[in-house]
């Protein structure tokens, strides 16, 4: 049976022309919601919010998250039911490199949000995007469940646990849920693991990286080739958060909880495993090489626990790695042969669907 929720649902997507959010806003309006999108020019050229034509289908407002007065007339004018929360500095090593434009992008990026809408009467359901990152990883084999401690060794990291401390405390002194018959408003967190997916271009992440490589026809450099990540298809994560987005509107307080998606034991696999499958599958001739120079600190192995969403929420991982490795091929593929991309997109969506409804 199709789901028919999100028709004409009103939703606000911050980062919605990053890679996450031009995915998330093709599936919502594949569903009939009405989104308006909130975010910077997109990150990269290209860009799949530029190659699936999104500002067609989406009212796109081009501004900055730690722009109040702009982010709180977005609100005003667009009136959102759900609002999902992705606009941040998303990348690592960037953030060894750009530390205040880090945190005051991830933390008053977020206060903004939370302050805006703490005036706003409307919305019901938000969630916060952060990432697995935001755990004191001790880089230990059992994988991190929601309430285990916050850290990060990294700005980003540790941004993202601050994220994290910083709803729990709007969630606690201003949306709380003893007191939602007042406010009426349900706030969670989503904690993900490394998402890869046709049409990521962002520097410094391994996929993007590696396609790059591949196309020009030179060896892919990796730099950290034994390390393990708990890699997954973007569309496992964006189908957690439509499903929490969903409890948290019709259910409220009892899911303004945190949130870990991420895929099963046996998907965590190594930068080196990764690289090799793409190369093998994409051509004959592509190739890596291991950089061995020095770089900055980044974790060897990473897992969190998802049993929390698998129970509660019903959520499950639906592709493995190999699935997800074929479908960034043939994306890549489609893009090389020129073909319609946000068609190509809105059909692994479907696949996804499909899939989740035969699992």
């Amino acid at each position: 049976m199709k789901n028919t929720f999100w028709k004409n649902k009103k939703v606000l997507i911050t980062g919605h022309t990053g890679f996450k959010g031009s995915w998330l806003c093709l599936w919502l309006n594949s569903l009939g919601a009405h989104v308006t999108g909130y975010a910077l020019d997109p990150p990269t050229k290209p860009s799949l919010f530029e190659l699936c034509r999104i500002n067609s289908m989406v009212r796109s407002v081009i501004a900055d998250i730690r722009d109040i007065k702009s982010l709180k007339n977005t609100v005003l004018s667009a009136r959102p039911e759900i609002v999902i929360h992705m606009a941040a500095q998303p990348i690592v090593r960037d953030s060894y490199k750009k530390p205040l434009e880090t945190y005051s992008t991830n933390l008053m990026g977020t206060i903004n949000l939370l302050e805006v809408l703490r005036n706003y009467k409307g919305v019901k359901a938000v969630i916060n995007v952060t990432s697995d990152k935001c755990y004191e990883n001790k880089e230990r084999l059992s994988g991190y469940c929601e309430n285990d401690p916050l850290g990060g060794y990294d700005p980003y990291s540790s941004s993202k646990a601050c994220s994290e401390l910083i709803t729990a405390a709007y969630r606690n002194s201003f949306f709380n849920p003893n007191e939602y018959q007042l406010h009426g408003v349900a706030i969670a967190t989503a904690r993900a693991g490394n998402v890869i997916g046709g049409g990521d271009w962002a520097q410094d992440r391994l996929i993007p990286d590696c396609l790059r490589a591949i196309l020009k026809g030179i060896p892919v450099i990796i730099r950290n080739p034994r390390a393990r990540r708990p890699w997954q298809h973007v569309l496992e994560p964006l189908a957690g958060y439509l499903v929490l987005a969903q409890k948290l509107y019709q259910s409220g307080p009892r899911y303004g909880q945190a949130w870990n998606f991420g895929p099963a034991g046996e998907n965590i696999k190594s930068v080196e495993w990764i690289v090799a499958r793409i190369c093998r599958k994409f051509s004959k001739n592509a190739s890596y090489n291991i950089d061995k120079s020095h770089h900055p600190h980044e974790a060897t192995y990473l897992k969190i626990n998802c049993s929390k969403a698998r129970r509660i929420l019903g959520w499950k991982p639906i592709w493995g790695t190999e699935t997800a490795i074929n479908k960034i091929v043939s994306w890549i593929i489609a893009y090389k042969e020129g073909r319609d991309l946000k068609q190509v997109c809105l059909d692994q969506i479907n696949d996804y669907q499909r899939s989740s409804r035969e699992s």
